[in-house]
């Protein structure tokens, strides 16, 4: 744990030279793209990889699962991967997905978001 901490970037997003500076790791800008897209009516989930697959098991809750954040020259990119709730329009749905997780990145952290892209990895059928 203390190892993927050490491998966390860190993004300067203000700096005052009589107060310090803000920065903020890249795995907050994650758990706030994967908070958004979970909040989109239809988004049954975030799909992860393996590992993140199996600590979800074991009972800890990962909010990063399914997103990849990547930044170059102050643009933020997102690549999400969503498991979506059958029924819904995948196209609706993907378009507010970007909306609301750029809307969120660029609101709560001052960042420019780029692009984000959706990769929509399985469909939720409920068994009534």
């Amino acid at each position: 744990m203390a190892n993927e901490r050490e491998n966390n970037t860190n993004y300067t997003i203000y700096e005052n030279g009589s107060l310090g500076e803000v920065q903020i790791a890249d795995e907050v800008v994650a758990i706030i793209a994967g908070i958004a897209a979970t909040e989109v009516e239809g988004v049954a989930a975030m799909a992860g990889n393996i590992q993140k697959e199996f600590v979800s098991k074991l009972g800890m809750k990962i909010l990063s699962k399914g997103v990849r954040i990547s930044v170059e020259e102050g643009n933020v990119s997102v690549d999400l991967s969503i498991i979506l709730d059958y029924g819904y329009s995948i196209p609706e749905v993907t378009r507010d997905v970007q909306e609301k997780v750029k809307n969120a990145i660029e609101t709560m952290t001052g960042l420019s978001v780029a692009d984000v892209n959706i990769r929509v990895a399985d469909v939720k059928i409920d068994n009534e």
